[in-house]
């Protein structure tokens, strides 16, 4: 079944390291991409440039700006006289938010009326004024919430309900600790699948791919030997990428490292796997590429690693459940946030090795119609 698997795994090796620029490339590139992509992509929105317009000018509207300052979400660069040049700071986008207070902000605090702050917020970019209405709706209720609290407590009394949420796994909120494993999964994804697609396109475009369907050796054997070498490579750069997430990141592993490796293994399998049964269609690299292409977006948009699965449409999360990168964010996710066990990520196990097991089966099998 795997007759000439070795055979085809030393010549695959000699390939390998007769072109050591590709190598030291197969091996950088995740590392590079890694670097730079988890420093760009950070859902933390700080210090969100904000200008003020303070008619009132007492402690209370102070209090009430530092207030904003403190939450690190507000970066107050500028403050103006006029409500025209409120407006127009936030038109010229010199910032994205505008607080106005009224004349009578600190009277109608002291005789307990309702006193009322504008907050003028960009809304041309969603995710910045989602951010910054839910801090400042925020802001408003933890200030009138202290002032109500004060007040029972002079007479005696305590407010009837008192909310204490826990956060648990990442309770700094970092984008990092969320992103980076995600980001992970899908460069090793897409640089393996490439990997292997480009190995067995590249024999057919040198003609000698001919040559090893002619020869005793199985396409199971065929297969396996043309796997093993990038799956050694990929594993190398797992190994990379996840000591740069620890390290340079600083995103904690709170399960187990050997479990985590063992289940990078099977990732691979699935991702070499799909890179063998891309080679079988393609004709050369560049149409390798165009095919690697198609998986790459839904790795992206569809696998959970920027957008939460839950809130797609049902034929968005089934394309997305057929995406390995898929089954292997929810791993990580699982193991280096959460602790998660092995019995508690069996069914991503399961998916990802019937992905895999069923893609080297259709590969050889495609292999063995060229042969026949």
């Amino acid at each position: 079944m795997f007759k000439g698997f070795g055979s085809v795994f030393y010549k695959e090796i000699i390939q390998i390291t007769r072109d050591p620029l590709t190598l030291m490339l197969m091996l950088l590139i995740p590392m590079i991409q890694l670097t730079v992509f988890g420093y760009a992509i950070n859902t933390d929105i700080r210090n969100i440039k904000t200008a003020v317009y303070d008619l009132d000018q007492h402690r209370e509207s102070r209090e009430l700006l530092a207030a904003f300052q403190n939450t690190d979400y507000f970066n107050i660069v500028e403050y103006v006289d006029s409500d025209e040049a409120l407006n127009h700071a936030i038109v010229a986008g010199r910032v994205k938010v505008g607080i106005k207070i009224p004349p009578d902000y600190s009277d109608r605090l002291a005789t307990n009326r309702q006193a009322t702050v504008l907050v003028l917020i960009d809304g041309s970019d969603s995710t910045v004024a989602t951010q910054s209405l839910t801090v400042s709706n925020s802001v408003g209720m933890q200030e009138s919430l202290s002032r109500i609290t004060e007040q029972l407590q002079q007479n005696g009394l305590q407010i009837p309900i008192e909310m204490r949420p826990k956060m648990l796994f990442n309770p700094d909120s970092r984008s990092a600790n969320f992103m980076v494993p995600g980001l992970v999964a899908v460069i090793l994804q897409l640089v393996t699948t490439l990997l292997t697609a480009f190995s067995i396109v590249r024999e057919r475009e040198r003609g000698t791919l001919e040559q090893l369907l002619v020869t005793p050796i199985k396409p199971f054997g065929l297969m396996m030997g043309k796997l093993l070498p990038y799956g050694l490579i990929g594993f190398f750069e797992t190994c990379t990428v996840l000591t740069a997430m620890r390290v340079i990141f600083q995103v904690p592993i709170n399960g187990s490292v050997i479990l985590l490796l063992l289940l990078c293994i099977l990732f691979l399998f699935t991702a070499l796997a799909i890179g063998l049964l891309i080679s079988t269609k393609a004709q050369n690299q560049v149409q390798a590429f165009q095919m690697a292409f198609l998986i790459m977006l839904p790795s992206i948009l569809l696998s959970g690693f920027m957008f939460p699965r839950d809130s797609m449409p049902l034929p968005m999360k089934a394309i997305g459940y057929i995406i390995p990168a898929t089954h292997f964010i929810q791993i990580l996710r699982g193991i280096v946030l959460r602790g998660a066990t092995f019995f508690d990520l069996l069914e991503e196990v399961i998916v990802l090795t019937v992905m895999g097991v069923l893609l080297l089966i259709l590969s050889a099998l495609r292999f063995r119609k060229k042969i026949v």
